[in-house]
């Protein structure tokens, strides 16, 4: 009897362990730090005990930066969300044009990291919008939800495209901002002429899963412990956060773009996202030489090719 209590309570020690290390490595992946020395740091220069303590506590992430500006002309526009913090984006007039693009980033990324999509759909003829999301890029804001709270971020960004007097909007994200697009697009009720999507997880715990596996552990039941306390610390269900099923709610012609490659985003996730969609004005191409990735930049005719056909088609 006293070697099973012992074995309980020590099962109970590893349980509680385990969610304390869970909370850390959740609260590090929402966050993120204005501190350089962080881009210098490798596994391979850290002591003992500094590897010990990330393991632990999880790794620290550097706020991106960015790193280039259009070669247009562009025009700084500052937004603010309801929690008063302030966004940056870029709106680059095209003459003449065809109408609007706005276009999202993914997580840790920012709005010059999608500069070469963003100078394509310019070369076409459309209006391009280029927004950072909170805590990213030059917005304000240490946290992010991966997509959740974006989503007025997402409307911010309509709303403005839309008071410049522009009603041909068309929606561009990439992981992140492709999730956070399937979402917005529902809850507040957008109406894009087109939605362009890159590599959308299907839920946020699909996600979860996907950086596990990146770093060759057991999905479960780690993605479940860092999906609960991630959206706790958040202050949301994350469960809940499902972009596969808000798909279901968006009527407009949509394009998905998906690596045959990514190792966080799986076919059946993709599949499941395409099946939803009610539209029959669908499209999905599979990209076969591309992970996770910016397929304008790995497989640029390829991906050059999908959008003037996708955009060229009447509706």
């Amino acid at each position: 009897m006293r070697f099973f209590k012992r074995l309980l309570y020590f099962a109970l020690f590893v349980f509680l362990l385990l969610n304390v290390m869970a909370a850390f490595h959740a609260y590090q992946f929402t966050h993120f730090y204005d501190d350089e020395s962080l881009r210098r740091l490798k596994p391979e220069n850290l002591s003992t005990l500094e590897k010990a303590q990330m393991v632990f506590t999880g790794a620290r992430f550097p706020k991106s930066k960015i790193k280039s500006q259009p070669s247009q002309p562009f025009e700084r526009v500052l937004l603010k969300t309801e929690e008063g913090l302030n966004l940056e984006g870029w709106y680059v007039k095209a003459k003449p044009a065809k109408g609007t693009v706005i276009l999202h980033h993914g997580h840790g990324s920012s709005k010059s990291a999608v500069l070469p999509e963003a100078a394509y759909f310019h070369q076409l003829g459309y209006h391009t919008f280029s927004l950072d999301f909170r805590a990213h890029g030059n917005s304000e804001g240490s946290a992010c939800t991966i997509g959740y709270k974006e989503t007025e971020e997402a409307k911010l960004a309509y709303d403005y495209v839309r008071n410049q007097g522009e009603k041909n909007i068309i929606l561009w994200g990439v992981s992140m901002g492709a999730a956070t697009i399937l979402k917005a697009v529902p809850e507040h009720h957008l109406q894009p002429s087109r939605i362009i999507l890159e590599c959308p997880f299907g839920t946020l715990q699909d996600a979860v899963k996907g950086r596990v596996k990146m770093m060759h552990l057991p999905p479960s039941p780690i993605a479940e412990m860092l999906t609960f306390w991630g959206g706790i610390e958040q202050q949301f269900w994350a469960f809940d956060y499902e972009p596969a099923e808000d798909a279901k709610r968006i009527d407009c012609p949509v394009l998905i773009n998906w690596g045959l490659h990514d190792a966080r985003v799986s076919r059946q996730e993709t599949d499941l996202i395409y099946t939803n969609l009610p539209t029959t004005r669908k499209q999905l191409v599979v990209f076969e030489n591309s992970g996770h990735q910016s397929y304008c930049r790995n497989e640029e005719a390829r991906w050059k090719k999908a959008i003037k056909s996708f955009l060229a088609e009447t509706r």
